[in-house]
């Protein structure tokens, strides 16, 4: 893991959701249960994911605090503290792509994801991903030790919502601490963890 190269990703040049991050995440994400949840037809994922990759952090990009790793294999996006995601654009995607019956669900989701969120000042991990022919190399645990050292270096506290069960112990090796679970109606749910200031 130690010739792994990390790198905080150049603001986009055009539209954010064509970023080479928005690429690597999109790869990531085409077998989350959370996304597919969302986009179930391969059509309407790749028709919408990075839309809704941009409305979640895309600001990460422009505020420089989305990191990338080994030139593109893996791509982390933060919200740096006061930073929030673009929750009209995230609601106006729901209701034109998001089959009405599961609709109601990711509504209540979104209200249990606001519950959960801290409140104090923190940095928020929106996503990350490893491109599926790279995973198991160490690249999402070097874009966590990358981003969590930022978190110390301020002194705040770091939050995030696991989309995976499998993901769970890589975070909680990196100090992050369960704190609930988000699981309305037939969603597959999402895994909250918080991980405390250090420094």
């Amino acid at each position: 893991m130690n010739d792994i190269d990390i790198r905080v990703a150049p603001a986009a040049l055009g539209p954010v959701e064509r970023h080479p991050v928005m690429d690597i995440l999109s790869l990531a994400f085409s077998t989350d249960p959370a996304v597919r949840y969302m986009f179930p037809g391969a059509a309407t994922y790749l028709a919408s994911f990075n839309r809704l990759a941009t409305a979640m952090a895309g600001g990460a990009l422009a505020a420089g605090t989305a990191w990338i790793a080994d030139d593109g294999a893996a791509a982390a996006l933060w919200l740096a503290p006061g930073a929030e995601a673009d929750k009209e654009a995230i609601i106006a995607l729901v209701g034109e792509a998001v089959a009405p019956e599961r609709q109601a669900v990711l509504g209540e989701l979104g209200d249990l994801m606001d519950e959960f969120h801290p409140r104090e000042p923190h940095w928020y991990l929106s996503m990350v991903g490893v491109d599926p022919s790279r995973q198991g190399q160490g690249l999402g645990a070097a874009l966590l030790k990358a981003g969590l050292a930022r978190c110390d270096a301020d002194g705040l506290p770091a939050y995030l919502e696991s989309s995976s069960p499998k993901n769970v112990p890589l975070y909680e090796r990196h100090g992050f601490e369960v704190i609930g679970l988000i699981k309305p109606g037939d969603h597959p749910g999402l895994i909250p963890m918080y991980r405390p200031a250090r420094g």
